[in-house]
Parts: C-alpha cells; structure tokens; sequence
C-alpha cells in the first residue's frame, strides 16, 4: 500500500520532501479488496487525505451542501443512439434543454431535451471539427467547456488532438444564438510524443479558472508526470479573461486524468485518473486547497502500489486516492460527477458517481464529516466513456458505441 510504502520512500528525500502530507494519526486507508454492492454500503471510514487549515493562494470557503444521499435504488435509461463515438457531454449557461454531446469523431452535437421521456438529436452539428481531428487510439477530439458568461460573451472552449496528433485547446464565440460559431484563438499547443494517455478535460473551476487535465504522453511508466519542466501529466489552469496567456499548474504526476469535475455546490474537485496494470483510482481535492500545488503520485504510485522504487519531486502536497478499485473489477476508471439534480435527490444528492469504461460497472461516493463510503450499482452501461450533467444538475452516462443514457428512478 502507498502508506505503508511511503515511509521508506520518504527516508530517500526526507529533507526535501517535508511538505508532502498524509493521513494523520488514527486515520486508515479505503482500499476495497471486494466490490462493494448496491445491497450492502461499505462502512465509512476516515478520509485519507488531511486538509490542512491554511490554504496558500486564494482560498475558497466551504459551503455547507448538506448530507449526502444514503443511494437509493437507480437506472439508467437510454435517451439518444445512433450517435458517432461520443465522449463528453456538457451544457450552456442560458439554454435548460440543451445537452451537447462531443464526439470523438469531431463534431459537436445537439440534443434537444423536452422531457424526462423525449429527447431529440439535431441532424446540424453545433461544430464540426473532423477534418482537423486525428481519430486512432485515445486521440479526437476529446470535451468542450461553454464560459460561465456564455450568455453574454458565447465563449466555447474546445479540447482536441490535431491531425498530427498534439493537443490543441482553442476559443471559440458564438456571435448570435444559431449562429456559425467563430474560432477567435489558440490558448494551448502541447505536443503529444504518442498517440495515448492525452488526457482531454476541459472544465471550469470555482475560481473562474479553465482548468485542463493532460496525461503523461503514453509509453508505459515514463517520468514525464514528475517532470516539472514537462506539461504533460498534470493539472493546468488559466484565467481565460485576463491577459496573460500563461498557464499555472495545479498538481502533477497523473497518468491520464481522462475525467475531472468540480461540485456545482462546495466546488470541490474530483479525478479520475486512468491507472497502468493493477489499480484505478478516485483523487480529490477540496475547494479551499485549490490554491496549493499537489503531487498526485503517478510513476511513483499507481493507486496506493508502488511501482517505481524513486523520490518523489518535492514541492506538492501527496494525494492520497479517496478510492480504488483493482482491475478485477474494470481496467479504465471514467471519472464522473457529485450529483446535484432534483429529480433524484432523495436517490443521488451528493453522491459522486464513476465507472468504468471495461465493465461498465457505476459505483458511486458519498462524503461527510470527513468520512467516504462506497457503493456500487446493480446496473452497467457498455464501453462507458464519460458521464455529463445538463444545466440543472441532472447526470447522463455516454457509451461508445453511440448511447447517451440518463439517471433515473429505479422502476
């Protein structure tokens, strides 16, 4: 286990590495060894990350979201087929029956969402992208981000591997509603040394903040992640409304953060980071810490394992995952959402849902007084790439094979 195994990788670099922080006395890690069920909840157990009381940069206040759900009895429904790869979903400031589903193809498409039963796909693309996309293996292009000031600026921010593939994130404005959308800059270039692990996420954060998640660049264990000259394999943010063009970095040593989101309520960031041969893992990171810099662990760690016996790079805070899960039960964890939809509130509210793009398999989290607890779902959705939520906080999965489904009651 990484807590075990720390201690004497820690004697390598116990003097530069004294800001790296982990579970406090009494505290235990959440390593499943068995699937959790939907007709049995794991006991809770402490948190194994610490949060520390003063926060470096500009700390955000924790809002009091109220207690989970204890994860009453879900389905899935499927909505929209016939769709090309699709890979991301996201919503519009302003725009309630919209749901616009990325596919990896290179278009954006529009799904008209009139009730809980009907939902229409638009035959126009909002954008077409395919003739500047490369499309093989993990490559295409990968989410898009509408600007919290949508409804005034139409800013859209989109996140693909070119034809060459390297990862490109270019602006986007939509001039009128229904216009052709207008391409107004390129805020990141980085070139990609292999056709994998390229990461993809695009989200905003609390802070206002564009925040994007690259992976390390593929080829097995490589310690692009740990290299801080390196981009690849880390977390980057960027003020999109200011001037500068320079991109802070948030954490490193990810593998493939091919999913992240932010709780629409206590803005606390949640990743799914793709793991290599053994474990997939859940890593957080709260709201108020969103101001520091964290080491995320990856080639050192995957999960909690040791893989690599070498220092960490010092200057971040470890992370310790908030859950794992071995691949006996999956092999590519697709991060997810903490839902906060109404419909299924006394269900969902809450609770942070994941899967897994191998098996299928939901599982979902719940959080409270520093405590975690896991459970899984009796339902799959097939070759599972991405979960999204529409404007009012409702949660859809997507499937590859050209399914979006949506989160609903269990008949």
């Amino acid at each position: 286990m990484r807590l075990a195994r720390l201690v004497a990788a820690t004697m390598l670099v116990a003097v530069t590495a004294g800001c790296m922080s982990g579970p406090t006395e009494g505290e235990t890690e959440m390593v499943p060894t068995a699937e959790p069920t939907a007709e049995a909840t794991t006991e809770p157990s402490p948190e194994t990350t610490t949060e520390s009381e003063q926060s470096p940069g500009a700390a955000l206040p924790r809002i009091d979201a109220g207690p989970p759900a204890k994860g009453g009895p879900l389905d899935v429904r499927a909505v929209a087929t016939g769709l090309d790869s699709p890979v991301f979903a996201t919503a519009a400031p302003g725009r309630p029956d919209r749901l616009y589903v990325v596919e990896q193809t290179g278009r954006i498409r529009v799904l008209v969402l009139r009730d809980e039963e009907e939902v229409r796909v638009r035959a126009q693309p909002y954008l077409d992208l395919s003739s500047r996309v490369s499309t093989g293996n993990e490559q295409g292009l990968l989410s898009a981000v509408f600007h919290p000031d949508f409804e005034s600026n139409g800013l859209l921010y989109v996140n693909f591997t070119d034809v060459s593939g390297d990862t490109r994130v270019i602006e986007f404005r939509e001039p009128s509603p229904g216009a052709d959308l207008v391409e107004t800059r390129e805020i990141l270039y980085v070139a990609q040394p292999y056709a994998n692990h390229n990461g993809g996420q695009l989200a905003f954060g609390p802070d206002g903040l564009l925040y994007v998640g690259l992976g390390d660049g593929g080829s097995g264990s490589a310690d692009r992640a740990q290299d801080l000259s390196s981009r690849l394999g880390k977390m980057l943010r960027l003020d999109v409304n200011g001037t500068s063009t320079e991109w802070e970095m948030l954490g490193y040593g990810l593998r493939n953060p091919w999913r992240f989101s932010f709780d629409r309520v206590t803005g606390d960031l949640w990743i799914g980071d793709v793991g290599e041969s053994e474990v997939e893992e859940i890593d957080f990171v709260s709201a108020p810490d969103l101001g520091k810099q964290f080491n995320f662990g990856w080639d050192v760690y995957e999960g909690t394992e040791l893989v690599e016996d070498k220092p960490l790079t010092p200057g971040g805070i470890l992370v310790e995952p908030r859950s794992e899960y071995t691949h006996a039960f999956g092999c590519s964890v697709t991060g997810g959402y903490v839902y906060r939809g109404e419909r299924l509130r006394e269900q969902a509210w809450g609770r942070y849902f994941y899967g897994d793009y191998c098996s299928g398999r939901i599982w979902s989290l719940a959080r409270w007084n520093r405590q975690i607890s896991r459970r899984g779902h009796p339902f799959r959705v097939p070759e599972l790439t991405s979960f999204g939520e529409d404007l009012n906080g409702e949660l859809y999965a997507l499937s590859r094979n050209g399914t979006v489904y949506r989160f609903v009651r269990a008949m």
